[in-house]
């Protein structure tokens, strides 16, 4: 099944008013989370499938609920209680911080301290308790992990928070490839086949985390190493806007363009390119023109989108059309010979065009978070010049 069975034409294909586009995110955002949330656990969805002409929920996941409460942050309480079935965000979160002690994932502990800050929950003592216990600063953790680890922190005024704060910062910095302009994938790690690759998201995390830091504590380094690896996953990106998904750490090269994710291209990118911009560095809102465009219109589905209007949902990704993740894995493995070997021929081998048919509400969660009414309005003046 194709895309091209919904019967509802995308309004912004046509090239006309694409400069409101953000604004349909938003409001699509706010529609479909509340199909996304589970009133009996207070928890949001691990994901929301096709499931013959409708979707069906799967899972829970507290990672997932803390980002969606993250980007509903900025649009009220009124609204979020509207998804919620009336629950406040205060209570789901103040739900999850009695369950911390169960949670072991720095990232997970690190986006409900981000989102209880965001919602003011009064005493966040034993969530950034928990953070510090997981050792941020010396143990092995993802770069992205570490990433909303250091965002969070720059929400806390406490001497400790601040003291752990720079000292990962410190750390995240000195992970910095200068040669590749690129971040790893994990830190703390000890090699291997795959050590070398980079995805998407260990490069936007970061970068939106350092310009976070450098606001608050004046550091040029982190904006200046922030704007060189935005630089160059800009100057990476597919020629139709695509957001490439893995990288070489070594180099800064492209490993493997596909899957591109939804997410990339409207979310992700755009906030932490806005957030880089509003700490005082470069601008890439060319680049993010084209992500959206591609969005609209991607030349993989022929000129169809993963917005399926009809559904009333952003379906996750396009991959190639192979078995299993063949082409990541391989492009990782050849490359780990040398830099540049390459298994040749995957264009026509594996072609990309398959779609996955889901979404997650972390997708809504950081669309909100990188389209606020008032980022929306404005980008809808900026789009018009440009």
């Amino acid at each position: 099944m194709t895309l091209e069975t919904s019967k509802l034409p995308c309004p912004f294909s046509n090239g006309t008013d694409v400069a409101s586009f953000p604004h349909w995110l938003r409001e699509h955002a706010i529609r479909v989370l509340a199909r996304m949330y589970s009133p009996v656990d207070h928890l949001f969805v691990f994901r929301i499938r096709k499931d013959g002409p409708g979707t069906v929920q799967e899972g829970l996941s507290p990672r997932y609920t803390a980002i969606t409460l993250i980007g509903l942050s900025e649009e009220g309480e009124d609204v979020a209680r509207g998804i919620t079935g009336g629950v406040s965000p205060l209570e789901i979160l103040d739900r999850m911080q009695g369950e911390i002690h169960k949670l072991g994932n720095l990232g997970d502990i690190s986006l409900i301290l981000w989102a209880a800050q965001a919602w003011a929950l009064p005493d966040r003592t034993n969530i950034l308790k928990r953070l510090v216990d997981l050792d941020p600063v010396g143990g092995q953790h993802p770069a992205v992990e570490l990433s909303w680890a250091l965002r969070a922190l720059c929400g806390e005024g406490s001497s400790d928070a601040e003291s752990i704060r720079t000292q990962l910062a410190i750390r995240l910095k000195s992970s910095f490839n200068r040669h590749s302009s690129l971040f790893p994938h994990i830190l703390g790690d000890g090699g291997g086949a795959r050590s070398h690759v980079s995805c998407f998201a260990d490069l936007v995390y970061p970068v939106q985390a350092l310009s976070h830091y450098s606001v608050l504590s004046g550091d040029r380094e982190s904006l200046e190493i922030a704007g060189n690896c935005a630089r160059k996953f800009c100057d990476k990106q597919g020629e139709a806007g695509q957001w490439c998904w893995h990288y070489d750490y070594r180099t800064g090269d492209v490993l493997e363009t596909y899957p591109v994710y939804a997410i990339h291209q409207d979310a992700m990118a755009p906030m932490a390119l806005f957030d880089l911009r509003e700490a005082g560095g470069p601008d890439f809102g060319n680049a993010l023109c084209l992500g959206l465009d591609w969005l609209i219109a991607a030349p993989e589905l022929s000129g169809a989108t993963l917005v399926d209007f009809e559904s009333d949902v952003i379906w996750r990704k396009v991959a190639r059309k192979e078995p299993g993740k063949f082409s990541r894995y391989a492009q990782a493995i050849a490359s780990s010979v040398h830099p540049s070997v390459r298994v040749p021929g995957l264009d026509t081998l594996f072609p990309a065009g398959a779609i996955d048919f889901e979404d997650r509400p972390y997708h809504l969660g950081w669309l909100l978070h990188a389209w606020p009414a008032s980022r929306a309005a404005q980008w809808k003046i900026e789009r018009e010049r440009l």
